[in-house]
């Protein structure tokens, strides 16, 4: 532990040591080398401070570009040319992986699942932590219930997957159970059930592990959308007769619907990639397969580096035109304030 401890403050004394030599010797070069003499005219002198000017944004710039291009930039390009490759990137076969996913029954089960997904997890998360938001500003204990429905956002996926596993716990039958959810539909007359290893009816439950951690995230966006509502505009729909219900659909929801969907955007993007919550509960068995899980499998289990990287571009391409589209709202927002 004391080593550890010591490995990551020297890490950090390091990374913090470099990063300020860093800055502080490139803008000494740039004053150094870019000097304006004594006996230099005035226009010359404004014409190196402009230079000076223009050059010190980028030398602050030029570590996160350069990460950004080895991390971000470079596999994307790597990865769109290891899918043009056969299964041991040797030899160029074209479009021949891309063909074979359109056609590869696990690859269709994988889109046919992710699509359930991206209709019942997005749209549940926001909708309950919408109601949620609204419910708790108006109970005194409000905040104390906000803290808890956030707390699983601090729990990590493969975590949260762990918990959920005991819910759904089955020991076969004739045998005790410990699962919560046996559990009630034991004591409610019922039978025990193997829960995820019902088709269709697994995917939801892996679901709901989703939910349960977004429903946080969600709720505390929405509810700093909420209290920007203009308390005058709900009044005056009071004296004018809407009861809670009218004003919620018709004064609320309108005026952060911005702020809905961003929330329901950043959630979409969650899932089209979510892959910790099916490889901890299920690993991909009893057609709970995802792009994400089969990605790994055929990249690191199947050895098949070709079919994983364009599975990988296939999620890229998916996650692309949600991301831009965010983008774009969110320009549009900062251009009408």
């Amino acid at each position: 532990m004391l080593e550890q401890l010591l490995n990551a403050a020297f890490t950090v004394t390091i990374g913090v040591g470099a990063a300020l030599a860093y800055f502080w010797g490139s803008n000494w070069l740039l004053d150094r080398f870019l000097l304006a003499g004594p006996n230099v005219s005035l226009s010359q002198s404004i014409r190196v401070d402009r230079a000076r000017s223009s050059i010190r944004p980028w030398l602050f710039l030029a570590p996160a570009l350069l990460f950004l291009s080895v991390f971000l930039v470079y596999p994307v390009f790597e990865t769109l040319r290891l899918s043009l490759m056969d299964s041991n990137s040797q030899k160029f076969i074209g479009l021949s992986n891309y063909i074979w996913a359109f056609q590869d029954p696990g690859f269709l089960q994988s889109i046919f699942n992710n699509l359930l997904w991206l209709l019942v997890v997005p749209a549940a998360a926001t909708a309950l932590g919408l109601l949620i938001a609204v419910i708790a500003d108006r109970l005194w204990w409000g905040n104390i219930a906000k803290s808890l429905i956030f707390m699983p956002m601090a729990i990590s996926f493969v975590g949260a997957s762990v918990i959920w596993k005991f819910i759904y716990d089955y020991r076969g039958v004739d045998t005790e159970q410990i699962g919560l959810l046996n559990a009630v539909v034991q004591g409610m007359g019922g039978t025990a059930q193997a829960w995820i290893t019902l088709p269709i009816w697994n995917s939801v439950f892996l679901m709901i592990i989703l939910v349960w951690i977004e429903v946080g995230f969600a709720m505390v966006i929405l509810s700093a959308a909420l209290r920007g509502v203009s308390e005058e505009t709900i009044e005056a729909a009071r004296i004018d007769g809407a009861n809670d219900i009218q004003i919620f659909f018709n004064i609320l929801i309108p005026q952060i619907m911005p702020t809905i969907i961003v929330v329901w955007t950043t959630i979409t993007i969650k899932v089209l990639k979510v892959f910790d919550i099916i490889l901890a509960m299920t690993n991909g068995q009893w057609d709970t397969q995802v792009l994400a899980n089969l990605m790994f499998d055929w990249m690191f289990r199947g050895s098949d580096f070709g079919r994983g990287s364009t599975i990988a571009i296939i999620i890229m391409l998916a996650v692309m035109p949600i991301m831009i589209w965010n983008i774009r709202q969110a320009n549009k927002e900062e251009g009408t304030r």
